[in-house]
């Protein structure tokens, strides 16, 4: 089920403008929008009969034949007219109930969205059926008069009268597909898509283009046509009629074009804008069109698409803010299950001096907002260098690079960012003593080596991470700094990837837990 539509929400009654009248009447309106077809139909007829078959008739017959059109107007019509006034009034009472903010029931509601759908063809059929009632009605009429009648009369009155219906029937079917989408539409389909109505009949892409070739094509060539068939002894008057068959031909097809054009270019020009904006990373788009027919399920699906899409960028936001950007595309990227593998990185601690003893002397307040100060500047400064945070550990963080691989000089890198670290703080210690707090001090330990990367822990609760013993020398080595005296110490292995140009200072082997052996460690020298 789609989401709600925002385009048009039913509200309680208030003064209406010039267009809220219009969708108050809207089932009127479409209704009532087929007479024009059927005026435009029945003038084509009559000005047809009047050149060619009222010639063939003769008095009596005439006679008779313009006593038919009298009685079928006044019997067969409104008796159409009825019947369509009905339905229409049939499919008022719910559309008027939920433009009020009515209930209305799911039968009711489901049937009430069916016939707005079906709507063109019921229109279409009953005007159909007028016309086409018109040949053996005028035929039997005419036959039943003491002059034989011309056999020429046979041929030109059924096809005057079926290019006249065609006419008239494909472009009310037109006019009354278009009015509905816009009018009843927005308002039967306000929490659900057109295209999954059962029992509904839209005219597909193929039926379309069918009825347009009907209306664009055969209706004017037929009406040329008939010129041909008209009998030879019959004085047509001059070649301006065949003209003017012509010429209204034309103005039939293009009118026909433009509905039909409209009709497929609108969704088309929709999708494009609406995928454009995706391409550009605007995930808001939306095609807001409601439309039973083929392109209902594509508009669907492309809004639930672009719906997925903003879900998927919104985890994957929330996602990032817990893990890190680069921990989440690492974990999108590769299997999200328990697993890891092998890599060098290279690991980064940043520990914060006396932080216990400073959280004695302030309040909560200030041990969080200094801590929040600290750790946004800090982090910025890794994932500007390639590195990603991946543990906050209270008043510090631990940090890898070399997980991206884009590059193999995730050693300089760590190592630039902890010099930028340092000068960084020194600017945020102005910034707390203008605030009369006291100042941070900082150990950064760095050192590279193989490491497990994945996943770990149970099916429900898992944390990316790096495991090894990379990660505890590291460890070991941003302790060293309140031994040594140093803020930023990197071992031998970090050291032997650094270009000549960073300046280091080897200090005596250190001892440290869980190695057998003095760890050989170097102070960089921050400029």
């Amino acid at each position: 089920m789609l989401q709600s539509r925002e385009r048009f929400q039913p509200a309680g009654p208030k003064q209406p403008g010039n267009h809220s009248r219009i969708v108050r009447y809207g089932v009127w309106v479409t209704g009532f929008s087929m007479v024009f077809p059927q005026l435009i139909g029945s003038g084509f007829n009559i000005a047809y009969n009047a050149v060619h078959v009222e010639r063939l008739l003769e008095p009596d017959q005439l006679a008779t034949f313009f006593a038919t059109v009298t009685t079928y107007n006044l019997t067969v019509y409104p008796l159409a007219a009825v019947l369509w006034f009905w339905m229409l009034w049939l499919l008022n009472r719910p559309f008027a109930k939920l433009l009020g903010g009515q209930p209305v029931g799911p039968k009711p509601l489901a049937r009430a969205r069916r016939m707005a759908i079906n709507l063109p063809w019921w229109g279409a059929s009953l005007g159909a059926a007028g016309w086409f009632f018109c040949v053996p009605v005028f035929l039997i009429a005419l036959s039943q008069t003491e002059t034989p009648l011309d056999t020429h009369v046979y041929k030109l009155l059924p096809i005057s009268f079926a290019i006249s219906g065609l006419i008239a029937t494909t472009h009310a079917f037109f006019t009354l597909e278009m009015l509905s989408q816009r009018l009843l539409y927005p308002v039967f389909f306000v929490d659900c898509s057109p295209s999954e109505t059962r029992g509904a009949y839209p005219l597909s892409l193929r039926s379309h283009g069918l009825l347009w070739a009907l209306s664009a094509g055969v209706c004017p060539i037929g009406s040329l046509l008939l010129l041909m068939v008209a009998p030879h002894e019959v004085d047509v008057g001059t070649p301006w009629f065949g003209l003017s068959v012509g010429g209204i031909g034309i103005v039939f097809g293009l009118t026909t074009a433009g509905l039909v054009g409209r009709w497929v270019t609108e969704p088309v020009s929709e999708l494009k804008r609406a995928s454009q904006a995706v391409a550009r990373g605007d995930l808001n788009a939306h095609v807001d069109l409601l439309r039973a027919d083929d392109f209902g399920p594509l508009i669907d699906e492309f809004n639930e698409m672009v719906t997925g899409l903003r879900e998927k960028q919104r985890v994957e936001e929330t996602f990032g803010r817990h893990v890190g950007q680069q921990a989440a595309k690492l974990i999108l990227e590769r299997n999200p299950g328990l697993g890891g593998f092998e890599e060098r990185v290279t690991v980064v601690f940043v520990d914060i001096r006396n932080f216990t003893a400073r959280c004695e002397r302030s309040t909560p307040e200030d041990v969080v907002e200094v801590l929040n100060l600290f750790l946004t500047e800090m982090v910025e400064i890794v994932e500007q260098h390639g590195g990603m945070v991946n543990k906050f550990l209270g008043d510090g963080f631990m940090a890898i690079f070399g997980l991206t691989g884009e590059g193999s000089d995730d050693e300089e890198a760590a190592a630039i960012a902890g010099c930028e670290m340092l000068n960084r703080l020194e600017s945020l210690n102005g910034q707390l003593d203008r605030d009369r707090q006291p100042p941070l001090d900082i150990g950064i330990g760095i050192h590279s080596g193989p490491a497990i990367v994945g996943s770990i822990g149970s099916p429900r609760r898992m944390e990316f991470t790096v495991i090894g013993d990379t990660v505890n020398v590291a460890s070991r080595v941003e302790s060293l700094t309140k031994v040594v005296g140093r803020p930023l110490l990197v071992t031998s292995s970090t050291r032997s990837a650094l270009p000549e140009h960073v300046e280091c200072e080897e200090l005596p082997p250190q001892r440290v837990k869980g190695q057998t052996e003095p760890l050989i460690v170097w102070h960089i020298k921050t400029q």
